[in-house]
């Protein structure tokens, strides 16, 4: 990044936290929804390759930069070099540790750059706290503390099979809490339930005006969009297997 990338983002942490939400979700979909161009560029026979996450939510596998000391904080560098001695999702793992370390870094690099005080540094900190790490989208981390969660008294296998059934009465979708009659009650607890869910493929919340498919296989939910699966499409489909798990066929460790 060069010193007009950095002027454009703004001095504010509302923007910063914009810039690294942007960052964020361009590195998930090199580690989640692309996997494969993703894994296919990381050649361990070229040179240290580092995998870069832009604000306009797309990624690039790239050699670092050449000035020294860099504009903006570098990500891991040699990420390829590991990707044949390691299983892949422990590999994809590793990266996507280091690429939490590296978004925070580039977020902290700006707040000291536009010199933000203690206050803004918190308010920066409690945004991006907000949002699970690469590593738990990456992992499904998020997804098994999301269901060991237990706000409304219920057990935990309970709210389980209700999260699984539901899909099949709403065309693959997580519940809407704009039912009639007597389910109005029903779908307000079903939103609650799944006011924790979050994007397999982004990582963003989710929003019950958004079309969801959850996989039959991982049990992830995504939107549609980020699979660009429509809900005509879904209609048709008997068994969804997400990006991740049709890949699982390819037989790579």
């Amino acid at each position: 990044m060069d010193e007009d990338e950095v002027a454009r983002v703004s001095r504010t942490p509302e923007e910063v936290f914009r810039d690294f939400r942007g960052r964020r979700a361009g590195m998930i979909k090199a580690l989640t929804t692309d996997v494969d161009k993703f894994y296919q560029q990381c050649d361990p026979e070229k040179e240290n390759l580092c995998l870069y996450g832009f604000p306009n939510e797309t990624w690039e596998v790239n050699l670092p930069a050449e000035e020294v000391p860099p504009e903006l904080p570098e990500p891991a560098l040699g990420i390829n070099f590991a990707r044949d001695g390691m299983a892949e999702k422990d590999w994809l793992s590793l990266v996507a540790v280091h690429s939490d370390a590296w978004l925070l870094a580039v977020a902290f690099y700006f707040g000291a750059r536009f010199g933000f005080d203690k206050e803004s540094r918190r308010q920066l900190h409690n945004m991006i706290n907000n949002l699970p790490t690469i590593y738990e989208v990456v992992t499904g981390t998020v997804k098994q503390q999301s269901r060991e969660k237990n706000p409304n008294g219920t057990s935990k296998s309970n709210k389980s099979s209700s999260k699984k059934a539901e899909p099949q009465k709403s065309s693959k979708m997580p519940p809407s809490k704009e039912e009639d009659g007597s389910r109005v009650e029903d779908a307000e607890e079903n939103e609650e339930e799944h006011e924790n869910t979050l994007c397999g493929a982004c990582g963003d919340n989710y929003a019950n005006d958004e079309f969801w498919i959850c996989c039959d296989m991982c049990e992830k939910w995504f939107h549609g969009k980020c699979v660009r699966i429509t809900p005509a499409r879904a209609e048709h489909i008997k068994q969804y297997k997400c990006p991740s798990c049709s890949n699982n066929k390819r037989g790579r460790a």
